[in-house]
């Protein structure tokens, strides 16, 4: 009868007739998306079958409705407390089993989606972001938009200066040994202050702020950001050879830009597009010996605490309008 019930309901019913068998069907390729499952059986009874079913990797995520006579609030408390989701007793109404079944399979479709999509949140972010904004995102995956939103941003570009030429005499085991300490610094203060390491250019980084999580004082933690990886650098020359003292300039601009993953269906990039980006990229390529190197757009955004330096209207190429530019000197 149940099995014509569920035919029925549009679904395909597999039955057992005892809980060895049971055991078998449920690790079935590919697996059951909903067992019922009686109490009092041959052989092996349902509470015994439900324990190693939820004791067991490969079934436990299969949602389980006990079926049964037993009635007794302790039965129901042991079916629950093995794993069962739900529990109906013998007699039931055939509206209500129908019912807790697709109540059942409905939360086991968005528990699906919902490990969908934290499974997507860990391969876009995961790899250039603090741990603990990733977790954020899985609680919260509804914060973010993967598929491409404008935002407001802060975008900053660092480069290492006289890589090129350092790089024509070095050999690349070594030049790669010191590359990868250079990232690894920006990699770290980045993502203290907020950022997350959206690119890896060479000798150059790509780092956004306000994206994924919104970020208030966006603006100014990017300015930190580039302040604290020019204070450490002295620490890190110390590990290294004069020749591979390198000075690391940076350039960053806050605006508007879209936001989102970019690509192929099966090679995507979380990544941002627009003008702020190229300003950001412009800026960094005209800094040099250690400069931060900020729009005016970015200055209007950091309140007090921070030394700038006008440079005056600088023309940035493939842009008609000049930008008002400052070199950030320091905490003011």
């Amino acid at each position: 009868m149940i099995s014509d019930v569920i035919a029925l309901m549009g679904h395909e019913a597999v039955e057992a007739a005892d809980g060895e068998s049971g055991l078998v069907q449920a690790r079935a390729v590919p697996p059951p998306d909903l067992i019922l499952l009686d109490v009092n059986m041959p052989g092996m009874d349902g509470f015994q079958v439900c324990k190693i079913l939820k004791g067991d990797p490969q079934t436990k995520a299969i949602p389980i409705i006990f079926l049964t006579s037993y009635d007794e609030s302790e039965d129901r408390v042991k079916g629950l407390n093995i794993g069962a989701d739900d529990y109906l007793t013998k007699p039931f109404a055939i509206r209500e089993l129908t019912a807790r079944i697709e109540k059942r399979l409905q939360a086991r479709e968005e528990t699906k989606m919902l490990l969908g999509q934290q499974k997507e949140i860990r391969q876009t972010f995961e790899r250039f972001v603090a741990p603990q904004v990733v977790e954020i995102l899985l609680r919260e995956p509804g914060r973010i938009k993967l598929g491409g939103d404008m935002q407001q941003i802060t975008v900053m570009f660092t480069d290492l200066e006289g890589f090129t030429s350092l790089s024509e005499v070095t050999p690349p085991h070594q030049l790669l040994r010191v590359l990868n300490r250079y990232h690894e610094l920006v990699s770290r203060l980045v993502q203290q202050h907020g950022g997350i390491v959206n690119k890896f250019m060479g000798d150059g980084v790509m780092v956004l702020f306000n994206t994924p999580v919104e970020h208030e004082n966006h603006a100014r933690s990017a300015v930190d950001a580039a302040l604290a990886i020019r204070a450490a650098l002295p620490a890190l020359h110390a590990e290294f050879e004069p020749h591979f003292r390198l000075p690391i300039n940076c350039g960053i601009h806050t605006g508007p830009a879209i936001v989102g993953n970019v690509g192929a269906a099966n090679c995507m990039d979380y990544t941002a597009l627009g003008d702020t980006v190229n300003v950001a990229a412009r800026l960094q390529g005209i800094a040099t010996g250690n400069q931060i190197l900020i729009s005016d757009k970015t200055q209007a955004e950091l309140g007090a605490g921070i030394a700038v330096s006008a440079m005056g209207p600088l023309t940035i190429r493939n842009r008609a309008k000049t930008l008002s530019t400052y070199a950030v000197t320091g905490p003011a």
